[in-house]
């Protein structure tokens, strides 16, 4: 272990409620903490679990997590210390900060100090509140501690020009949507449908196809084909996989009102053929970024409240009513 794996402390801030707390990069999975350290600083939306328990996430503008295998995994997330600090292959920096339900080996880089673990409650319940019925966007900062804020999207290059012009157009998407909610996506929210999806009028059936399909294009199609590249499939499966997996899901979000999603698509589908190795690397990295911001502003402005009535029973409460 190098002398430079360790001792290194990020500050993550969340100033919307005036919470900072300070983790310690502990020397597990060098080579993530040094992609998620090279990376600093940035902001990104804050988001919270919605299945998993009291676990916070965001999306980072780290293309290399997509890829960059984990060395050591807590082989269940459930039991590791409140304030465990993780780096996911879904593109996420994650803090668990109590109870999660959801069993999944996880990849953690540090721990958030003891003293600020009651702030990443509060932090948390924050969030919470933020992502299942305020709709009030919460943003985070993460720095290296001392150091000031900043930002940046990374800029992928290619060298086949039609590759390189979707790049660049895809990367100032990505600036214009990351901090501010994708203006598509708001009008959908609102009922604004060009298109009339969704059957007598309804909205809430097009919210839920279109979340469900926008998730698993960016964490399983984007993020599967930039793992298959860097492990070298060959460039034919890579292209045959790629017409798979990502035309008839951008096509139907371009129906529901995504349509910058869908010009992306094709303008990368035509070029396709054209592309070597390193070239659909970038594009399909530059592409996971997008989408994975894409999904995590739905998973806000999605209306998780509008199920409030419905909640679990428990086991003895279920015994209690047979």
């Amino acid at each position: 272990m190098s002398e430079s794996s360790t001792g290194r402390h990020i500050e993550i801030v969340w100033p919307e409620i005036g919470i900072t707390v300070t983790a310690e990069l502990d020397g597990r999975n060098e080579e993530l903490a040094d992609a998620l350290w090279e990376a600093l600083p940035y902001r990104s939306l804050q988001g919270h679990a919605l299945v998993a328990g009291e676990h916070l996430y965001h999306v980072a503008p780290i293309p290399s997590l997509l890829h960059v295998p984990a060395e050591t995994k807590i082989a269940d997330r459930r039991d590791a210390p409140d304030g465990t600090v993780f780096l996911s292959a879904l593109q996420h920096l994650g803090i668990k900060y109590g109870t999660l339900t959801e069993p999944m080996p996880a990849a953690p880089v540090g721990r958030i100090r003891e003293q600020d673990i009651a702030n990443l409650l509060e932090a948390g319940r924050a969030v919470w509140d933020s992502v299942y019925s305020t709709k009030q966007p919460i943003l985070v900062e993460v720095r290296k501690a001392g150091s000031e804020s900043g930002h940046r999207i990374p800029h992928l290059t290619a060298a086949d020009a039609d590759a390189n012009r979707l790049i660049h157009d895809v990367h100032a998407e990505t600036e214009r949507i990351w901090l501010t909610e994708p203006v598509e996506l708001a009008e959908l929210h609102r009922g604004v449908i060009p298109s009339g999806a969704g059957s007598f009028e309804t909205v809430l059936p097009t919210l839920l196809f279109v979340n469900g399909e926008t998730r698993p294009l960016g964490y399983a199609s984007y993020g599967g084909l930039v793992r298959a590249a860097v492990q070298d499939m060959p460039m034919d499966s890579l292209r045959h996989m790629t017409r798979l997996l990502v035309g008839v899901p951008a096509e139907f979000l371009g129906y529901c009102g995504l349509e910058p999603l869908w010009a992306f698509t094709q303008r990368f589908l035509a070029c396709l053929d054209q592309l070597d190795r390193d070239d659909f690397l970038a594009v399909v990295s530059q592409m996971a970024l997008y989408v994975n911001t894409l999904g995590a502003w739905n998973l806000h402005l999605y209306p998780w409240d509008s199920g409030d009535h419905l909640r679990q029973f428990r086991p003895a409460e279920v015994g209690s009513q047979s």
